[in-house]
């Protein structure tokens, strides 16, 4: 039950004539007696809460950033029309920063023994579910002097997918891998492993490529041409340890090696490879192989919706063994983790040549474009200062780089908005130079 501001103001307006003519308890109960059977009335005739049906309809899953509808059907069973204000109830996350209240609240009127829909927009802020919490439901007698309050579960759930910014990317790097499989021009001289076709020699082409069997049976000499091999097979292992918490500007570290890692699953499934997904930090976080070309996609983005970045130090032991488990036969194996000293030296170095002995490895980190502008800062003395210490920050990431590149490992190191594209391009290069 709750009393509404109308009713509180009548009682108000009430009191004013009682205090100058007639002040006493004859006077309050001659203002109070007959508003408060108004209110009596006005809440037996306010539709009863506990009896209505709510269900709701709507999108199950959305793009952080896009918007998604969610449909919360009303039915009112009583023979009194619904008069109602309701609040449908959503994590703080599912909204823009102050749009909650707003979007949270509607006004609904349901006639007896009928049903309503409302639609309640959600604007998500972060990754991950959304769970739908209670409903909150006030019901209004005809005079608006009284009502009924209830909630109600509405169960519906909202999974919030990473954004794929880097989706923009895409086109031009597989303009690029057609232009390596030979899709948009002549097939590839001598390269690759998977023979395709035989041609007439032309000078410049590898001795290695004639086809001596084929040149005897006719006047030209014959030459195999190749196409890159298919089917290979490339891990993409996200470190989702304390490291992939920082934030670099407004983007966790974690988020931008998922929009990497997207965008060259992207590029990855279209050249014919087959792509899986390993989530780990001291336990396996997550794990997507066996998916088909088509589906790959699908199922990597919804893998990733639910990770959060742990407070803990990765196992770098348990990563290689991990990844070791899942890709038994020779692959890429793409690590998006961090280039700090102490992790790399202490956790991934002692365990790389396990890795590096078998499969073909590449690191990914993303790099912190403000350490770069504070290196380069005069000024202040705490201006010097922090640029001395930008510029040991950045030498010892370098250090670490080329310690890894000893060990035989390809090093991507760059910002948030250039991390995708640089990971496609390395992608490409060893592609290019017969390394996959």
């Amino acid at each position: 039950m709750a009393l509404t501001g109308r009713a509180a103001l009548l009682a108000a307006l009430g009191s004013l004539p009682v205090g100058i003519w007639e002040p006493g308890w004859t006077g309050i109960l001659a203002v109070n007696a007959p508003l408060a059977v108004a209110c009596a009335c006005d809440y037996a005739l306010a539709a009863p809460v506990r009896r209505l049906g709510l269900t709701r309809s709507g999108d199950t899953s959305v793009r952080l950033g896009d918007s998604a509808d969610v449909t919360l059907t009303v039915t009112n069973p009583s023979g009194r029309p619904l008069r109602a204000r309701i609040r449908d109830a959503w994590p703080p996350s599912s909204w823009q920063p102050g749009t909650g209240p707003d979007a949270s609240r509607h006004r609904l009127r349901v006639p007896p023994g009928e049903r309503r829909r409302l639609t309640t927009r959600l604007r998500p802020t972060r990754r991950g579910d959304r769970v739908a919490d209670r409903v909150t439901i006030r019901s209004y007698g005809p005079l608006g002097l009284f009502a009924r309050q209830g909630t109600h579960r509405a169960p519906w759930t909202v999974r919030v997918l990473p954004p794929f910014t880097s989706r923009k990317h895409l086109p031009s790097k597989l303009a690029r891998l057609r232009e390596l499989d030979g899709r948009t021009s002549v097939l590839t001289r001598g390269e690759g492993t998977e023979f395709d076709s035989l041609r007439e020699y032309v000078p410049g082409d590898d001795t290695r490529s004639i086809d001596w069997r084929a040149t005897a049976r006719q006047t030209a000499v014959a030459v195999r041409t190749w196409r890159p091999e298919r089917d290979r097979h490339i891990l993409l292992v996200l470190d989702t340890g304390r490291t992939s918490a920082g934030r670099v500007g407004d983007v966790p570290r974690l988020d931008a090696a998922m929009d990497a890692a997207l965008l060259l699953a992207a590029l990855a499934s279209r050249a014919g490879d087959r792509v899986a997904l390993l989530a780990h930090d001291r336990r396996t976080r997550a794990l997507v192989q066996g998916r088909t070309a088509g589906d790959v996609l699908p199922s990597l983005v919804n893998a990733m919706a639910t990770l959060e970045p742990e407070l803990v130090e990765t196992d770098a032991r348990g990563l290689a063994a991990a990844a070791l488990r899942t890709t038994p036969r020779r692959s890429l194996i793409v690590l998006l983790t961090t280039l700090d000293p102490a992790p790399i030296e202490e956790g991934l170095l002692p365990v790389l040549p396990r890795l590096t002995q078998r499969h073909t490895v590449l690191l990914a980190s993303v790099a912190d474009p403000h350490i770069a502008e504070m290196a380069t800062e005069r000024g202040t003395t705490d201006a010097v200062y922090e640029a001395a210490a930008a510029a040991q920050s950045h030498a010892e990431r370098g250090r670490t780089a080329e310690q890894l590149r000893r060990h035989g490992v390809t090093v991507v190191d760059a910002t948030p908005d250039t991390l995708a594209p640089a990971l496609a391009d390395a992608y490409l290069a060893l592609k290019a130079a017969g390394r996959l």
